[in-house]
């Protein structure tokens, strides 16, 4: 075998896998873009549509399920009163509670912990969807799991 020969396979086998891992994150950055996400909310609820804004400018696939008795929903999806907000979501087989930040939901997709879900418990000033003239408020998001537990999933 020559060297230009040797270095002709070389190249084609460089570039083979080059494409291959360029197409895989191109998929794996596809697959999180495609994320389906349900959204049970009240009709009249202004800062649950700001947060479903901010779920769709993350790259997730809302559908938005007008509800006027939230709590038959949260009930039936395990959230926990202390953690209850306006509006209760579903991604991935989780509850997504309340104005949760998209990135503390792709970490959960991302790590799949063995909870129920992630909440923001209440209605924290300045996480998504509840923006006020640039206030912000410290507050944590709180996974919960079937037993009852919480544990603090993220601090913002």
């Amino acid at each position: 075998m020559t060297f230009l020969t040797y270095n002709m396979k070389s190249i084609k086998l460089l570039t083979t896998l080059l494409f291959s891992t360029l197409s895989l994150n191109l998929l794996a950055d596809e697959a999180l873009n495609s994320v389906e996400m349900t959204v049970y909310r009240n009709e009249s609820c202004g800062c649950c549509g700001k947060w479903i804004t901010h779920a769709q400018q993350n790259q997730f696939n809302v559908k938005s399920v007008i509800s006027e008795d939230m709590q038959a929903i949260k009930e039936k999806f395990e959230v926990p009163e202390k953690l209850a907000s306006c509006h209760t979501a579903i991604v991935g087989g989780y509850v997504i509670e309340g104005h949760v930040p998209a990135e503390d939901i792709k970490k959960l997709l991302q790590t799949k912990p063995n909870v129920v879900g992630i909440a923001a418990p209440g209605m924290p000033l300045g996480s998504p969807g509840m923006e006020m003239a640039g206030q912000k408020n410290a507050y944590r998001v709180v996974s919960f799991d079937k037993e009852g537990k919480f544990g603090v999933f993220a601090e913002h």
